[in-house]
C-alpha cells in the first residue's frame, strides 16, 4: 500500500535540480516505502542513498556532517534526528529549508534557515515556521523560489545600472577638479540626469521576466 505521488511533484523535483537545489526526504515511514517514493520522484537513484534513524544514532555529529551529502532519504526518524540532519547540512554551508506540519517537526522548523509550515498543520508548527504553505503543495515552493530569484536578479541589475551611471558622474566631476577644469555639470544638470537615468530608464530593469 502506498500513497500516490501528486503529478506536479516530479517536474518540481527536476526544476529543483536544474536550479541548484537538492531536495531530500525526511520521513517516519519505513525505509522501503521511502526509497520507493524517492526513486520514483528522482530524489535518489540507489537504495544506498537512504539511511534510517537507528543508523543515524551510530554516527557522531561530525561523522554525520561529513557523510550527509551521500544521503537523499532519511527514514524512520525521530524529531531529534531531524534537527541533526538540518544541522549537518548547515555545517556543509548549505541554506536549508525544512517543511513540516506537526509538533514533532517544530525543532527542525526552528533550526532550518527557512521553516515552511503546512497550512493544514498544527498551530504550533505554523508558529515555529517562517512561512506557511497554505496549499500544502511542494510545487508552490518552487514557484515562490523562481519568483524570488527573479526579484533578486532584477534588483541586482538595477543596482549595477544605478551605481555605474552615478560613478560616471562622480568620476567626471572629480577628474575635472583634479586637472583644474571648470565643473562640466552644474547642479541642475546633475539633477536632470539623475531624474532621467535613475527613474525612467531603470524601471524596465525591475520588470524583467524570469
Amino acid at each position: 500500500m502506498i500513497a500516490p505521488v501528486r503529478p506536479e511533484v516530479k517536474p518540481a523535483i527536476l526544476e529543483c535540480r536544474d536550479a541548484g537545489i537538492r531536495p531530500v526526504m525526511i520521513t517516519g515511514d519505513h525505509k522501503d516505502t521511502a526509497v520507493a517514493i524517492a526513486s520514483e520522484l528522482g530524489i535518489i537513484h540507489d537504495p544506498s542513498e537512504a539511511i534510517t534513524g537507528s543508523e543515524l544514532d551510530d554516527l557522531s555529529d561530525d561523522e554525520l556532517a561529513e557523510a550527509i551529502t551521500k544521503y537523499g532519504v532519511y527514514a524512520r526518524v525521530q524529531p531529534e534526528h531531524k534537527v541533526r540532519i538540518v544541522t549537518a547540512w548547515k555545517k556543509k554551508g548549505c541554506i536549508t529549508a525544512m517543511t513540516g506540519d506537526g509538533v514533532n517537526d517544530v525543532p527542525a522548523l526552528s533550526s532550518a534557515n527557512v521553516g515552511l509550515a503546512m497550512g493544514s498543520g498544527s498551530q504550533i508548527a505554523k508558529d515555529a515556521g517562517d512561512i506557511i504553505l497554505l496549499d500544502d503543495n511542494f510545487k508552490t515552493i518552487i514557484d515562490a523560489l523562481r519568483e524570488g530569484r527573479t526579484i533578486i536578479s532584477n534588483v541586482r541589475r538595477m543596482l549595477y545600472y544605478l551605481l555605474s551611471t552615478n560613478a560616471g558622474e562622480i568620476m567626471t566631476m572629480m577628474f575635472s577638479l583634479i586637472i583644474g577644469l571648470p565643473l562640466p555639470l552644474v547642479p541642475v544638470q546633475i539633477l536632470w540626469v539623475n531624474l532621467v537615468t535613475d527613474s525612467f530608464m531603470v524601471i524596465p530593469l525591475g520588470l524583467e521576466p524570469a
